[in-house]
């Protein structure tokens, strides 16, 4: 059945599977809470809420259980409800919160601290409302605005499409600040009534497979090759679903060799997580969700439309929002075609992102305007190697001066959007006629060194 928002997902899990498992998780020891148990205590947090007199909560979603319990009672108790990944370096939170209005906050006492001077006096009305930011740099983030409707109505799709059984397990390891983590690590379970394990966090990547034996896992690729490279799959799963970027073909292999099911799923944050998914054969073919209506452009840009699970828009980004979605049709950036069975397949990017491995992007504009402001140096680019941002420069700098300043700029960036490497080439940086930056020469010759 589709639902119409989370009160309905949860009175009916309440209801009709009261003493059914519903999350698995480490409290000295392995703890287990029903879906009844889970949705009194949503409740009662989301009375707390209605009563504070808050508008617009900003939560820092570490994976705990009372972060997902605080998630679902701020969007049952009417709040906007912003989510803010753990990752993120507390300088940029502080920038979120008060970009996103947000009049309260939830996380560690380290979060509240630092972020509470950033409070707003909040918002009006912001019913329904969930915000997930973008990977843009540290001002020009932009969140997403979605809603417990059409995070739901991704679940349906995702479902109908790829469907649990009561007795799997699925175990979440990834950031429920992203949408892929959170419509496919806790909406997606829930959904089919599966119970959740809660991972234990970074430390535990290595363990927790044994420790939880779960069924079902989903993943970025630098997670899932991680896993295989410290042989962490336990022998119970036989279902991975991976999001946010592709995999080498010996990463598929191997996933292969163990007899268990690889699926992909490509979405987007402006769609509430995935619209297409494959479901046998070849993995990258993807079979296009129900809700979902995909047509390819004349220049291969992939175009989508969703009447179910399109975004609201950007926060605060009008003209963002009338250029992302024309008519109803939301431009990706993303380049594919469709074979002649209707399978969607994806073969690059139209615009200039780069798509780390663990599922999160740098926009390439704004990354490298603010890295050259920091070196002094407009003649640089960015671009990946080994799966890292790399620094490119046309000629040498003094490294004793250079280096400290790729310091401090890496320190107002996550891990992952942390330069790795100067490269300088000894040359001017390859352009096209009209002054545009060749990228793909760069890459290959990066790729060469």
């Amino acid at each position: 059945m589709r639902y119409s928002g989370f009160r309905h997902l949860l009175e009916h899990l309440a209801e009709n599977h009261p003493d059914d498992t519903a999350f698995i998780y480490e409290e000295n020891g392995i703890c287990r809470m029903t879906y009844g148990e889970f949705y009194v205590a949503v409740l009662l947090r989301s009375q707390q809420l209605q009563e504070s007199g808050k508008t617009c909560l900003a939560v820092f979603a570490d994976g705990s259980l009372a972060s997902v319990i605080k998630i679902f009672a701020s969007v049952l108790g009417g709040l906007q409800t912003v989510l803010i990944d753990t990752s993120v370096p507390l300088e940029q939170a502080k920038e979120l919160i008060r970009y996103a209005d947000c009049d309260t906050v939830y996380g560690r006492p380290e979060h509240i601290e630092a972020c509470t001077p950033y409070l707003t006096d909040g918002i009006l009305d912001g019913t329904g409302r969930i915000l997930f930011f973008t990977s843009g740099t540290t001002s020009r983030a932009k969140a997403v605005v979605l809603s417990d409707y059409s995070l739901m109505q991704s679940a349906w799709n995702g479902s109908a499409m790829l469907p649990l059984n009561r007795d799997d397990i699925l175990l979440s390891l990834l950031p429920h600040a992203h949408v892929f983590g959170f419509v496919c690590t806790l909406l997606w379970p829930l959904f089919n009534a599966a119970p959740i394990a809660l991972g234990r966090g970074v430390r535990h990547y290595i363990d927790d497979c044994q420790y939880y034996h779960p069924t079902v896992i989903s993943a970025v690729p630098s997670l899932l090759q991680f896993l295989l490279k410290q042989n962490c799959l336990n022998d119970e799963l036989r279902l991975i679903l991976v999001g946010a970027g592709d995999c080498s073909d010996d990463v598929m292999q191997a996933v292969k060799d163990r007899g268990i099911q690889l699926s992909f799923g490509y979405g987007l944050t402006e769609t509430s997580s995935g619209v297409a998914i494959s479901t046998g054969g070849d993995p990258r073919a993807l079979d296009i969700c129900p809700d979902d209506t995909i047509t390819i452009a004349d220049d291969g840009e992939i175009l989508i439309e969703s009447r179910t699970c399109m975004m609201q828009g950007y926060y605060k980004h009008s003209t963002d929002t009338i250029n992302t979605v024309q008519n109803g049709v939301l431009h990706t950036g993303d380049l594919g075609y469709i074979d002649e069975d209707g399978r969607l397949h994806l073969t690059g990017r139209k615009k200039d992102i780069l798509v780390l491995s663990d599922g999160n992007k740098i926009y390439l504009p704004e990354y490298e305007a603010e890295l050259a402001r920091a070196v002094g140096d407009e003649k640089i680019a960015v671009v990946l190697k080994n799966g890292r941002p790399v620094l490119v420069m046309e000629k040498n700098a003094d490294r004793n001066e250079l280096q400290p300043k790729i310091n401090s700029f890496n320190q107002t960036q996550s891990r992952g959007r942390q330069i790795a490497n100067v490269i300088v080439i000894g040359r001017p940086l390859p352009m096209t006629a009209t002054g545009k930056l060749q990228r793909w020469k760069l890459e290959k010759e990066i790729g060469e060194l």
